[in-house]
């Protein structure tokens, strides 16, 4: 439902999955309005890693609506996925103890491999806890999950979907949708984004020349391991969904990191 603030803005209902991302819209101005998104929203904007935040507002509903610039521009594709300024952006993040700071004092989550393998097992269907490779491969998971402390925690985006990539008509790139930021392994994001978009001959080389890691041997026992969780909960969302081609993909996928990568 439209409706309009006090100072003139028309907001706009944009659609999506949430249902909170708005149009404002005064004169010929816009504005991109979401509402209850997080305080830090504020950090991001200041790291210029979101478009510019203008304001935040409470409202007569009790909810907090805030406002970016409005940037023309489109999602990255998914061959752009691997190219190198989205592995830079994303190393900005995981590296900026700015960001780590600000996610810790608006009350972050913080995300452990233990809960990773806690979330794959809620409610899987018996048919996929009885599949062999899912089976072998949760088991092994469990019996040599890496260490991370809170300290060495970072932050993680969550949700590195092509279509969260934001390139504007001036070429600048940015990275949105923030609602399953939590404090983790950088692995976690890492491995999520490798999964997705980058073809397993060009792991190495993605990681090295492009993201700037040191590999070593714990470095990449922690991208197997969240490489094959990351999998295995895809391949449990898209079950749960009836996508059952592209879940299949991802147990071939497994299936072939699996037999590279034994613990």
């Amino acid at each position: 439902m439209d409706f309009r603030l006090d100072d003139g803005w028309l907001i706009r209902p944009l659609g999506g999955n949430t249902g909170t991302a708005y149009m404002g819209v005064k004169e010929q101005k816009k504005l991109f309005i979401k509402r209850n998104t997080s305080p830090f929203l504020a950090a991001l904007s200041l790291e210029e890693i979101t478009p510019r935040l203008l304001w935040a507002k409470h409202i007569s509903t009790g909810d907090t609506l805030t406002a970016q610039e409005w940037l023309n521009g489109r999602s990255l594709t998914r061959e752009e996925m691997k190219e190198t300024r989205v592995a830079k952006l994303l190393a900005r993040v995981h590296h900026s103890g700015v960001l780590s700071k600000m996610l810790q004092q608006v009350g972050g989550r913080y995300i452990f491999p233990g809960e990773l393998l806690n979330d794959y097992f809620r409610g899987l269907s018996s048919e996929l806890r009885q599949h062999p490779l899912l089976r072998e491969v949760a088991a092994r998971l469990r019996a040599h999950p890496p260490k991370l402390d809170y300290h060495e925690c970072e932050v993680c985006h969550g949700d590195l979907n092509h279509k969260n990539w934001l390139l504007s008509d001036s070429n600048q790139l940015y990275l949105v949708d923030w609602e399953s930021a939590a404090l983790s392994d950088a692995a976690l994001d890492i491995s999520m984004l490798m999964c997705q978009y980058v073809p397993r001959s060009e792991w190495q080389e993605w990681l090295v020349k492009k993201y700037g890691a040191q590999m070593t041997p714990t470095f990449n026992r922690k991208i197997g391991w969240y490489c094959k969780i990351n999998l295995l909960l895809s391949i449990k969302d898209k079950h749960q969904r009836g996508h059952f081609f592209e879940m299949n993909q991802d147990i071939l996928q497994l299936a072939e990191i699996f037999s590279e990568q034994r613990d």
